[in-house]
């Protein structure tokens, strides 16, 4: 009798879990689909893109200088 309450609970949770689930895929498809997408186009935009930044700058202008180093060593 014990068992068949845990195995009736367990699937309970279990449907619960699953339920909620499908709620929320539903909940955030329809917020993505409807009206202003645009939160998606700027995530995919900026993961594709290399980062432009000050860092990344500064790092091509340093591979320059070490890469006119190396080309004056090799020429001398």
């Amino acid at each position: 009798m014990e068992s068949d309450q845990i195995i009736i609970g367990a699937l309970i949770f279990i449907l619960i879990v699953i339920g909620s689930n499908i709620l929320m895929y539903g909940i955030a498809r329809g917020w993505a689909k409807r009206g202003d997408a645009r939160w998606m186009s700027a995530l995919r935009d900026s993961l594709s893109k290399p980062l432009h930044s000050q860092a990344n700058k500064s790092m091509d202008e340093l591979r320059k200088q070490v890469e006119e180093l190396e080309k004056q060593k090799n020429g001398e």
